[in-house]
């Protein structure tokens, strides 16, 4: 397999490995750090807990089908999100992090698993045509699309979480 997915077998591929690996290490993290700031946040110099990096997926993963939904319906897209513009992305990871603040860190990676699901569902619904052999969002595929916000942030957090368990002696 190719580092970046070209097709759809590649991208169901890379987001259900990327998903698999990153699970296995939320669930070796404790209920009683989940909320402990210690993780690289996606702005420069600051740190968010582990839950917060489950917002982070999980609302990454809300938008990817939330904008192939309007799409296929002729609605427009706000693109990457309504009142937030590319150049605000860690803004828009602030509101993820508001947004899923007060859940337990068990319903989070229950709703990450579902949204990751839902997302390989979608995936498998369409063909490489409809995901790569199309410009999709300016100049990009939906597969692509779907890419940048699923397996690729998940590979980058799961470097983050990694380097959080290895400074809290969690094994």
């Amino acid at each position: 397999m190719s580092l970046v997915p070209k097709n759809k077998t590649e991208l169901q591929k890379a987001i259900t490995v990327a998903f698999d690996k990153i699970l296995v290490d939320y669930s070796t993290i404790p209920i009683e750090f989940s909320r402990e700031i210690g993780v690289v946040g996606n702005i420069k110099g600051t740190e968010i807990s582990v839950s917060d990096t489950l917002a982070y997926l999980i609302g990454w993963g809300k938008l990817v089908l939330k904008w192939y939904v309007l799409k296929s319906n002729n609605q427009a897209v706000d693109f990457p999100e309504t009142g937030y513009k590319w150049n605000e992305l860690g803004k828009l990871a602030q509101c993820f992090h508001l947004q899923y603040h007060d859940w337990p860190y068990v319903k989070l990676i229950d709703e990450f698993t579902l949204t990751i699901g839902n997302i390989l569902v979608l995936v498998e619904s369409l063909d490489n045509q409809k995901l790569y052999g199309e410009d999709w969002f300016e100049k990009y595929t939906l597969g692509k699309m779907i890419q940048f916000n699923t397996s690729s942030p998940m590979m980058n957090m799961r470097t983050k979480i990694r380097k959080f368990k290895k400074l809290n002696g969690i094994k």
